[in-house]
This record gives structure tokens, C-alpha cells and sequence, in this order.
């Protein structure tokens, strides 16, 4: 997630600038920039040295003249383009007056950029971003103020956004709007400011606005106008603030996790983004691969650790369901070890968050030198993975600062369902149709998710019951035994309680022995073509008084029958429901960590990227 800041009004604005970066740290970036209007002529900086960018920003800005006027900063997150100084925010149009600065993703960014090069404008960055500031130049070389500029641009563009734009004729302007990304406005004492996050603006104003999808705003010292993309004034709902920093960190939430399980509705939306190219193809992120190659392609082996592994199982049932090509997933650190069978015609796909993972990563290295094609799903730009792989598909779920992966997890889970759809385009093994009907179910995923999201108060119900259990058995069949695996990951990482999870027929071959009074079995009810068998197994833990929480979509009473009690969640395609059946697993584990008094962003003996063997 890329943090914006923005002021005008205020005499010396780059150490506030500076400042309000380093606050919005926490986020997670690899590149950093400004721009400020002095004395009517625009001057930038730019800086990418990954966590140090802020810091060797200061040291580039030491030179900046004084006296500015509308300022503008940026820490990016690299989506469009690898973390380099000419990839960073902001960016400027051809005649060098114009900075932009952006939070999202350009759908439509492509067809956009061939459109602008035909113009002749020259680009000078692989991003999505840049192409905003030459639609605005078009706009305003045919007579359009700035504010009117950006107005048409944005009926242009395609995606999500929250954008700031600057411009040397008009140097006490900014302009900002927003879709689907956060953007907060703030005044005091004849300034006005501009963020991403509230706490680049604590410690300067606490008159703070929210601004809403498809609202367009102006901002002049001491002043803001807000009105929709279409012209028309609205009063900009005010933000009520009582946090301190920290708090303000996690958006008001008690922990990051809870904060990450509630941005997983945006994760979802991002990495469904921008996936189709000019023909309406869909496509990854980076590939090195050839059409010809992806089509005879005819075994698909998966390679990672932890929640990545579950996503990757998930995976397997949905390539193998729409592509027919034969699919293993293997436990990354097991799998060089095992005298691997590889092709030349045998995709690897590494999954890592971070994109460096040593496991994954010396798998990845394995299947290269065994002859396969690689291609990596990561969360990170220009990780050591994504740096090797022959193809490169991003989760864009934006830094993920608890522990136990939430979001990532579920951003993984689409992203590698976009690439089943993605072989069996190549392949033909699905219609333009049905890939089509396919995508427009996951498009549905992050309101469904939204929805399953704001049941908390349910889960909080069922975890008060369990709250002196010690001993759990999570069971799913078909797409539900990887859930069932991520349920019972996520209550040992949170909550330090014995969870094991189970294919459900597996149940009678041995564990079913483990099962008495007091035992709480966690069951994966949503409908598939095995839910019949999975209820038939949850009869038999039930008849040995086993405690049962079942996982079921809404209204089906056929599982609410043999439960003690129901986590419901709104239903989808069978293929897409562990988006939207883990939310309840997370929230379970998490309060009843929160419940023993665990920290839960910080799980005992576990570390966030692993980087060792």
C-alpha cells in the first residue's frame, strides 16, 4: 500500500513532508519521492533504497530551495514496474510542470499508454501511474484548468485510485480524488493537507474529512471543495479522531491482524484487477513465457510453506477442475529433496508472500535446473523469487504486518485461481464463456467477503463457548480440507492450542479414536459435491460427544441439524468458497487467542519471513 501526503498553505513544507513519510512507514514501501511548486517551477526527488528510501530522500532534499507551495510526498509499494528511482512517485508529464502521485491500480493503463506514444508523449516509467499525468497534460493543452483536467481524466481511467496532482501554473492547487482507496483531507490555520492514512496528519490538524469513492477534491490554503467526478458539490463527511499515533497505525483497530482482516475485501478487489490485456486475454504480471509455451504446458507442481501451502492446495482443485492438467503441491522444504520428476514442460509455481522464503526459493532453484518453467505468486515486487522466475503473478494485498498470514492468504488463494483461469485460457480447456461467468463470481468475492467480515459478533459468540477447550479437530472435504488446514495453522499460531486438521473420510481411519467429550471438531460445511459425506462424518464425532462448529453457507439447515453451532457465511461457487469460509476460521482463532491473552500480532517463536532452511 502506497502513502500519500499532500499540503499546501504552508511555508516550509518538505520536513513536513519528510515527516508525515516516515509516519506512514509502518505500511511497508520500497521507493519514496516528492514534489513541491517553488517559485512557480516544479522540483522532485526520488529515492529507492527499499526501507531506507525516506531517510535517503532527506539526504536528496538537503539542496531543495526554500519557499514552496503545493507539495506533494509518496512511499510506493511497487505494483506496475520493478523499485527503482525512475519507477517511484511522483511523476511528471512531458513538460516537466505536472507531478502526480497515486495509491491503486489502472485497470485500463495499456491500451492507454499505446494510445498517449501514438500522441508522441514520452514515458519515462513502466508504471500505470504516469499515464495519468499525460492524460491530464492532453487535457490541459486543450485549454482545461488543472481541476477540470484531472476531472476528464479520471472519466478516462479504469480501476482503483487515490490520487494527488500538482502543477507549476497553479501553484497553491492540489487536486486530489479517490475510488475504492483511502484518501483523508485535513485544515488548520490556512493549510490544507492531504493523506493516505491518518497518521501522516496527527500532529498538524485533527479537522479531518473522509473523502468518498468518486469525489473530487481542491485544495487551496486554508480551503477545500469537494465535489463528484460529474461536478457536482458535496459536504465532505468529518472524521471524529481520538486515537494516539499507534492506534491511528492500525486504523483504530486493537492489532494490526484485525486491521489486515478487514482490508482483506481490498486485497481481494486489487489482485482481481487489471487482468485482462487490449484483446480482453487475461494476463499476469510479468511473463518471460510464450503463448506457445503456457499451451503445452502438461503437469503443474506447487511448491510453498505454511498458509501459502494451504492457498496452493486450493489451487490444485481448481486447475485440475478447469484445465484437466495433472497438479502436485508440495511442501517447499520436502521438495528437493524427493528426486522431483520434471520437464521442460512442467510449470513450477513457487508461492511465497514475501518472495523470499529460502525453502520456496531453493525449490524455485531445483526446478530451473531440472528444466521446468518457474513463475512465482508474491506479495513483494522484485523479490529474489520474482527477480529468477520465468513469469511473476503479484498478490497486491499491500504489506501484512501481523504474523499469521490474513490477507495475504486469501490474496493468494485468487491470484492462483486467476492463473487456473489463465492455463485454461491457453490450454482451451474453458470457453471464453466460461472463464468470463468464472470471473464475474470472483468479482462478487470481496462484498461477499465484506459480509462475512461484519459477523464478528457471531464468531465472538461461539469462541466465548469454547474458551476452555484444549483440543481441536478441523475437518473439510474436496476445497474444505485445505480451509480445514488453515483453521487449525491459524489456532495453533494464535492461540497455542492442540489443532490438527483432517481430510473428513480420513477421520475413520484413526484420529476418530482421539475424539470424547470436550473435543471440538470444526467442520467445513459449505456446499460442494461432497457435503452429504462430509455431515455423515460430522454425525460420527457428534454421536461421540464431540462439541461441533460447523462452517456453513446461509440458510442450509441440513448442516445447522448436526451442529452445536453455525458460523454462516454468504455462499458462492463451491471452487471460490474458501475466500469467503476462512474469514470465520481467522476471526475464530483470533479471539480466542485474544481470549488466553496472546499477543496476536506477534505469535511465541514464529517470524514473518523465514530465511532459513
Amino acid at each position: 500500500m502506497c502513502g500519500i501526503i499532500g499540503v499546501t498553505g504552508e511555508s516550509d513544507a518538505l520536513p513536513l513532508l519528510l515527516g508525515a513519510l516516515h509516519q506512514l512507514e509502518y505500511r511497508g514501501y520500497d521507493s519514496a519521492g516528492v514534489a513541491l511548486v517553488i517559485d512557480e517551477k516544479l522540483w522532485r526527488a526520488r529515492a529507492a533504497d527499499g526501507t531506507r528510501s525516506v531517510a535517503e530522500l532527506a539526504i536528496l532534499s538537503a539542496d531543495a530551495p526554500a519557499g514552496h507551495s503545493a507539495a506533494i510526498g509518496h512511499t510506493r509499494w511497487a505494483t506496475h514496474g520493478h523499485p527503482t528511482p525512475e519507477n517511484a512517485h511522483p511523476h511528471v508529464d512531458c513538460t516537466g510542470r505536472l507531478a502526480i502521485i497515486h495509491n491503486g491500480i489502472i485497470e485500463n493503463h495499456a491500451l492507454l499508454r499505446a494510445e498517449l506514444l501514438a500522441e508522441g508523449h514520452v514515458m519515462t516509467s513502466v508504471t500505470d501511474t504516469e499515464v495519468m499525468a499525460h492524460l491530464i497534460e492532453g487535457h490541459m493543452a486543450a485549454g482545461l484548468n488543472l481541476t477540470e483536467a484531472t476531472r476528464a481524466m479520471l472519466r478516462a481511467v479504469r480501476g482503483a485510485f487515490s490520487i494527488a496532482v500538482i502543477h507549476a501554473d497553479e501553484p497553491d492547487t492540489i487536486v486530489a480524488a479517490r475510488r475504492l482507496t483511502p484518501l483523508v483531507l485535513g485544515l488548520d490555520d490556512g493549510r490544507a493537507f492531504l493523506a493516505s492514512d491518518i497518521p501522516a496528519l496527527l500532529g498538524h490538524t485533527r479537522q479531518l474529512f473522509a473523502l468518498r469513492d468518486d469525489e473530487l477534491a481542491v485544495l487551496t490554503p486554508g480551503s477545500i471543495v469537494v465535489t463528484t467526478l460529474e461536478g457536482e458539490g458535496v459536504v465532505p463527511e468529518p472524521l471524529h479522531i481520538s486515537w494516539d499515533l499507534e492506534a491511528a497505525q492500525k486504523g483504530g483497530y486493537d492489532d494490526f491482524m484485525s486491521k489486515e482482516m478487514h482490508e482483506q475485501p481490498q486485497a481481494v478487489a486489487n489482485t482481481l484487477l487489471d487482468r485482462r490485456g487490449p484483446g480482453g486475454e487475461l494476463v499476469l504480471d510479468e511473463m518471460r513465457l510464450t503463448a506457445e509455451e503456457l499451451r503445452h504446458i502438461d503437469k503443474v507442481c506447487i511448491v510453498a510453506c505454511g498458509s501459502s501451502y494451504h492457498s496452493a492446495l486450493v489451487a490444485k482443485y481448481a486447475i485440475e477442475h478447469w484445465v484437466k492438467l495433472p497438479t502436485e503441491v508440495d511442501i517447499a522444504s520436502e521438495f528437493r529433496y524427493r528426486d522431483p520428476v520434471l520437464t521442460e514442460r512442467t510449470l513450477c509455481v513457487g508461492v511465497s508472500q514475501s518472495g523470499e522464503t529460502l525453502d520456496t526459493s531453493e525449490a524455485m532453484r531445483e526446478a530451473a535446473r531440472l528444466g521446468a518453467k518457474v513463475l512465482v505468486v508474491s506479495n513483494v515486487v522484485d523479490s529474489s523469487m520474482a527477480r529468477a522466475a520465468d513469469g511473476v503473478l503479484y498478490t497486491r494485498a499491500g504489506p501484512e504486518i501481523g504474523v499469521a498470514s490474513t490477507k495475504c492468504h486469501m490474496a493468494q488463494i485468487v491470484a492462483l485461481e486467476i492463473l487456473g483461469l489463465t492455463l485454461a485460457q491457453y490450454q482451451g480447456t474453458l470457453a471464453p464463456t466460461e472463464i468470463a461467468a468464472v470471473l464475474s463470481e470472483m468479482e462478487r468475492l470481496p462484498g461477499l467477503v465484506e459480509q462475512a467480515l461484519q459477523r464478528v459478533s457471531e464468531v465472538d459468540d461461539v469462541a466465548g463457548k469454547l474458551v476452555d477447550a484444549r483440543d481441536f479437530f478441523f475437518l473439510g472435504r474436496h476445497v474444505g480440507f485445505p480451509m480445514a488446514l488453515e483453521g487449525a495453522l491459524k489456532l495453533k499460531e494464535l492461540a497455542y492450542l492442540r489443532a490438527e486438521g483432517y481430510p473428513a473420510g480420513e477421520l475413520k481411519h484413526g484420529p476418530i479414536a482421539l475424539i470424547e467429550p470436550g473435543t471440538v471438531v470444526v467442520g467445513i460445511a459449505t456446499r460442494n459435491r461432497l457435503q452429504e459425506k462430509l455431515l455423515s462424518n460430522i454425525a460420527e464425532v457428534h454421536s461421540r460427544g464431540a462439541t461441533v462448529v460447523l462452517v456453513a453457507d446461509d440458510g442450509d439447515e441440513a448442516a445447522a441439524a448436526v451442529a452445536d453451532h453455525v458460523l454462516w457465511v454468504p455462499p458462492t461457487d463451491p471452487m471460490l468458497s474458501p475466500v469467503v469460509g476462512v474469514v470465520p476460521l481467522q476471526q475464530l482463532a483470533y479471539r480466542l487467542a485474544r481470549l488466553h491473552g496472546h499477543d496476536v500480532d506477534r505469535p511465541r517463536n514464529l517470524a514473518k519471513t523465514v530465511t532459513v532452511e
